[in-house]
């Protein structure tokens, strides 16, 4: 009976894991995007990712910022250190799609996706509408 439980065990071991468990693991992390030095910590939510701001040139010099430029004038007092900025995404094969990206420049929301380019680099499509859409890499932090 032992090594009946053993060999279920091993198989079940052999066996890859889910396309969302990979491309999580590819995503999940402290990236750098080109602008600003922002630093992005993207973990896992639920069965999803999102992403906090958690600094950038901005917050080094005033860590108290403040979402100035957001559409909801309502929203305009909460601070940039530790905002949510992705949120919503759902695995599709190697990359995260449907989910969206807050850029606190300008206030605005933008349909994005999450497509991890190699270990330590990821793809980051923002779209207006399609195709009015603009790609950044960004670099994982060691």
């Amino acid at each position: 009976m032992k090594s009946l439980w053993a060999l279920a065990a091993a198989t079940l071991a052999a066996l890859p894991l889910s396309a969302s468990a990979q491309t999580g693991a590819n995503v999940v992390g402290r990236w750098q995007t080109p602008t600003r030095h922002g630093v992005v910590e993207i973990t896992a939510c639920g069965n999803s990712v999102c992403g906090r701001l958690v600094d950038s040139d901005g917050l080094r010099a005033n860590p108290a910022l403040r979402d100035v430029h957001n559409k909801d004038v309502a929203q305009r007092e909460r601070q940039l250190k530790g905002l949510l900025i992705l949120q919503g995404f759902s695995p599709k094969g190697s990359e995260w799609t449907g989910g969206t990206i807050y850029n606190a420049e300008d206030g605005g929301t933008y349909q994005a996706t999450l497509t991890p380019a190699g270990p330590d680099t990821l793809k980051l499509k923002g779209c207006i509408v399609w195709p009015l859409c603009k790609t950044q890499v960004w670099t994982r932090l060691k």
